[in-house]
């Protein structure tokens, strides 16, 4: 089957790369652009100055398409008044503890408005926004398609996948529950949308006509190339370019990366208040068995102020050690591989 992404995307070959919400790196997107796939840079927590600065670092690092990412708002967010402080940051003061830190007071907000960041975004003119969570409104929708820029939607199940063709994006992510980090469901909850990466991308790609970039569990040639036999027109991989060594993984979560054959993964609430696959460590056994997991934001946005001294540290038993289960497959290749390199691996499963 012919891939309609190169042509709406842009690129060369139908690879996109994970967008990494805290772990994107200006120099990983761009090796992966420059390699003729998708660079893609996740903007959660961004203020609109800093997208504009974000993009204009990506601009002059390649000169190739490029996506950015943003998390839509699902109604269920909580403002920093609508939480117990005191049973919150109780719960979690041990751990901030362990990287010498006073708990943090409440914050005015947990996060900048998306409208300010889809203005910022609408301004920067990427190639592609690639959304999780959702998909912005209709005027929003056509104001990006009038600036020229692509939209991508994630979904989790196929009637996710309707909504977001009914809503005008160009082509959808199908994400199985094998991959790392959140899950980005936002028809029904987390825990009732887990179709397995294999049983989702045809029932998708069924439930559509739009282009299907097809991710989870994929970290080799033998993954693309089962992503295409299932009818995908693309992949998107996290996990197995967080590995390489332009990504902003600290060597702990690399090394815990290369651990998961032994270790296996996760699907916790317990760093952010939503359901995400990492590696299990002393973070996450701690908050699972305390008394208390904020929603989210305000436990993403605690944990965050610990998280960020532990990467300094590079504590990888503070940190939020997103990883898919396709990193089982990683274990002998080198720990830092280059971007290239990956790039070069997953090319060799794209159908001639």
């Amino acid at each position: 089957m012919t891939s309609r992404l190169p042509a709406l995307l842009g690129i060369d070959s139908p690879i996109v790369l994970g967008a990494f919400g805290g772990l994107s790196s200006v120099e990983l997107t761009a090796a992966v652009s420059n390699a003729g796939g998708l660079g893609s840079y996740g903007l959660y927590g961004y203020d609109a100055d800093r997208i504009t600065r974000t993009a204009a670092e990506l601009r002059a690092r390649t000169d190739r398409p490029i996506a950015l990412n943003l998390w839509m708002p699902t109604g269920d967010e909580v403002s920093p008044d609508d939480v117990d402080w005191e049973a919150a940051t109780t719960a979690l003061a041990p751990l901030f503890e362990q990287v010498g830190l006073e708990v943090p007071e409440r914050p005015a907000r947990f996060l900048p408005d998306v409208d300010e960041q889809l203005e910022a975004v609408i301004a920067a003119r990427p190639a592609v926004l690639s959304v999780v969570f959702g998909v912005p409104d209709r005027q929003t929708m056509e104001r990006l398609h009038e600036a020229g820029i692509v939209v991508v939607g994630t979904a989790t199940t196929p009637a996710e996948a309707v909504f977001l063709e009914r809503a005008g994006v160009d082509a959808v992510v199908a994400t199985g529950p094998e991959a790392g980090g959140h899950r980005v469901s936002f028809l029904a909850p987390a825990e009732e949308s887990l179709i397995g990466t294999i049983a989702l991308v045809p029932a998708v790609t069924d439930a559509v006509s739009v282009p299907v970039i097809a991710a989870g569990g994929i970290a080799d040639r033998r993954g693309v190339a089962a992503a295409f036999a299932l009818g995908a027109e693309g992949v998107q991989i996290g996990t197995a370019f967080l590995r390489a060594a332009e990504s902003a993984a600290p060597a702990s979560h690399r090394a815990a990366l290369a651990g998961v054959a032994e270790s296996g993964t996760v699907l916790t609430r317990a760093m952010s208040g939503r359901l995400a696959r990492g590696v299990r460590n002393v973070a996450v056994s701690a908050i699972e068995t305390g008394e208390s997991i904020a929603p989210f934001p305000a436990q993403n946005w605690l944990t965050g102020r610990f998280r960020s001294r532990a990467a300094e540290l590079d504590r990888g038993e503070l940190l939020s050690l997103w990883a898919g289960q396709g990193a089982a497959l990683l274990a002998s290749s080198s720990p830092a591989p280059s971007a290239a390199d990956v790039f070069a691996e997953l090319a060799a499963g794209l159908p001639h």
